[in-house]
């Protein structure tokens, strides 16, 4: 596995930025911001979505521990609803900056679409969570919680089966929107499958 690049510049404390749950028809979006030490290392750390469900939760306490800082954040499927997910997951990404205990001075996002925040300078990179190392822990972070959340959820709405789909589009929960409508937790902008009945 190549090794990730540590920042994309070197004279400013620098904070990488990712989301989850951007494409999933039900559940918040999360996102996390990571402020890594210049010399952090790890061999399994990658994109999020190329570890196993094992390696992202070995990975978890290792970056929180490690990093000089980190915060994640969320926005639910009503707050995702109210505005638009580009929108939601850019609040997630400020909402996460804004705990972070100690303040960057440089962001870097994965991704192509970004909003300033706080006159801070940033940088948008596609794939970046398979460049950078403080993307990829912000990756792993917004996709451990957001798993977390989802199989808590489940337990409320087990026939969706969000412990094995985490709000996917998978066939099993569509068929399962189809046989008993949508829930709290589905995202009713998304326009998934004709008006249904919804559960409350």
């Amino acid at each position: 596995m190549a090794s990730l690049l540590n920042y994309y510049q070197d004279q400013l404390l620098e904070a990488g930025c990712d989301e989850a749950g951007r494409g999933c028809y039900a559940g918040p979006v999360f996102a996390a911001a990571v402020i890594l030490p210049a010399n952090f290392y790890h061999p399994l750390l990658n994109d999020s979505k190329k570890l196993s469900e094992k390696q992202r939760q070995e990975l978890e306490p290792i970056i929180k521990a490690s990093a000089i800082a980190w915060a994640i954040a969320s926005q639910t499927a009503a707050e995702i609803d109210a505005s638009n997910i580009l929108k939601a997951s850019i609040k997630c990404m400020h909402l996460a900056l804004d705990q972070l205990k100690k303040r960057p001075k440089f962001i870097t996002i994965d991704g192509n679409r970004f909003y300033p925040y706080k006159k801070i300078p940033h940088q948008t990179i596609i794939k970046g969570d398979g460049k950078y190392a403080h993307i990829a822990a912000a990756s792993i972070l917004a996709k451990t919680a957001r798993d977390a959340y989802m199989e808590k959820v489940h337990l409320q709405y087990p026939k969706y089966g969000w412990d094995k789909n985490k709000g996917y589009g998978t066939a099993i929960h569509r068929a399962a929107i189809e046989k008993h409508g949508l829930c709290f937790e589905h995202r009713k902008s998304f326009k998934i499958l004709p008006p249904q009945l919804i559960i409350l």
